[in-house]
């Protein structure tokens, strides 16, 4: 499953790059670099920028900025193509760190006035996660 997801978005199924994708599937949160670095103790750090820039420019997964000066990144929905309309929600719990991606909520449409053009989105709560009450 997961080597024909990376077939189908045109990437290489590597083993580094199996493994990766494979810890943001199983993660219920975003991660980030340094995270996804200790949870994949061979990869080294040049390698896993760049399977993560690979993955970011073929729309397999997306990059939030929660706040914490550190990005972090999540798998994108199938189809996404990471314009403003297909951008969601996150939840960053400011007692765990975690960042939580709120898929079924959307980034409300708003009208941007003529002579600009969105390219990304972002809206982030932060707060409480259930974990931490």
């Amino acid at each position: 499953m997961i080597e024909q997801k990376l077939k189908d978005n045109n990437v290489k199924p590597t083993a580094v790059r199996i493994n990766v994708i494979s810890v943001l599937m199983d993660s219920a949160t975003a991660l980030s670099a340094k995270e996804l670095e200790n949870r994949l103790d061979i990869v080294d750090k040049v390698t896993l920028y760049r399977t993560l820039k690979t993955f970011e420019e073929k729309k397999l997964i997306h990059t939030i900025q929660d706040g914490t000066n550190e990005l972090k990144y999540a798998l994108c929905e199938e189809g996404c193509e990471c314009a403003p309309q297909d951008q969601h929600i996150h939840f960053h719990c400011v007692n765990c760190n975690e960042t939580y991606c709120f898929m079924q909520s959307k980034i409300p449409n708003t009208q941007i006035p003529a002579g600009f053009k969105a390219a990304s989105a972002s809206m982030v709560y932060k707060g409480i996660c259930p974990n931490c009450l």
